[in-house]
């Protein structure tokens, strides 16, 4: 005896969103990258299609950082020394899309400026032809000094530039539509929040259609089922209709996973916890394994091994 699977009906599709510009569309990128589109809840393929598979992307820093973990520091090596040549090992290990994030300070502790941020930018676009996202580094003065800078020095290229947040997206949404841009919209893990940032963009003009929404999540066992449950809530917001919530999601688990103790820490811990390398491997993983089935569209990651294992569940989701 057959039996009927009852499906979902949806009304709403999440939107498509394009990065990068080619010399056809006037910029230099040899690719672009769309996300979003979907039309059912995260990978119910039974219910709805996916278009584009959630995409891959690798944070760059303008200069070495010192606060990130001696682990990718080990991974990335000498690159490091040098955006351009990070963006191209990124390249290389597999992103497709390089999240380049500006320092507030240069190397020798004075602030960064202007002039750096539009150098540091034209060296990444000059180094791959990957589509580019260039964030602040959340510092509101100083995001809007900077990534006005990089908006005119990536002018025609649709780079993604943020953070717009509450308090600094006027200047950052100005700078998108003077140069063709498209923002991440930032809030601080709130359906109304982001929701109510999304129409205070569009508001100032910017096309639903160059938004992309970061909801702000946690890491594996810190915050990532609240965050978890905030996506679903928005998705599920989207698909029922609401057209302020049909943009596609940006989350960081690189950011969130290397950031707690046990990614950071590899003395002084309880031997259970195991080896290191393999424990800070794990813990950026399996929180970017778990917002991709939350329904995020771009994953940003900072270590190349995380990445390699990660193509292997976006590919086995959209080949089933």
């Amino acid at each position: 005896m057959a039996v009927e699977i009852p499906k979902e009906k949806w009304s709403g599709t999440v939107r498509e969103v394009t990065l990068g510009a080619t010399r056809e569309q006037g910029g230099t990128r040899t690719r672009t990258l769309t996300v979003g589109g979907e039309t059912a809840m995260p990978h119910h393929a039974f219910e709805g299609s996916f278009p584009h598979p959630p995409a891959l992307a690798l944070e760059v820093r303008d200069r070495k950082p010192t606060d990130w973990s001696p682990l990718l520091l080990q991974a990335w090596g000498a690159a490091m020394d040098d955006p351009a040549a990070w963006a191209k090992a990124a390249e290389q290990a597999g992103a497709e899309l390089i999240f380049l994030t500006l320092s507030a300070t240069l190397a020798d502790g004075k602030a960064n400026t202007a002039a750096n941020a539009r150098a540091v930018v034209r060296k990444v676009l000059e180094a791959t032809g990957l589509p580019l996202a260039v964030i602040g580094p959340g510092q509101a003065e100083i995001d809007n000094e900077l990534i006005v800078a990089a908006a005119e020095e990536g002018k025609g290229e649709r780079l993604l530039i943020g953070t717009c947040e509450d308090k600094n997206y006027r200047t950052i949404v100005a700078g998108a539509l003077a140069n063709d841009h498209v923002v991440q919209s930032k809030t601080p893990m709130d359906v109304n929040l982001s929701k109510q940032l999304v129409i205070l963009i569009h508001d100032m003009g910017l096309p639903l259609e160059r938004i992309i929404m970061d909801p702000t999540t946690g890491a594996l066992g810190y915050g990532i089922e609240y965050g978890y449950s905030v996506m679903e809530r928005l998705r599920l917001a989207a698909l029922q209709g609401d057209s302020m919530t049909q943009q596609p999601l940006i989350v960081t688990p690189g950011e969130e996973g290397w950031k707690v103790k046990e990614a950071k820490v590899g003395e002084g811990v309880p031997a259970a916890w195991g080896d290191w390398n393999r424990r800070a491997l794990n813990w950026e993983a399996l929180t970017a394994n778990a917002l991709i089935y939350a329904g995020a569209d771009i994953i940003v990651l900072r270590h190349p091994e995380t990445l390699r294992r990660l193509r292997g569940v976006v590919d086995a989701l959209m080949a089933a």
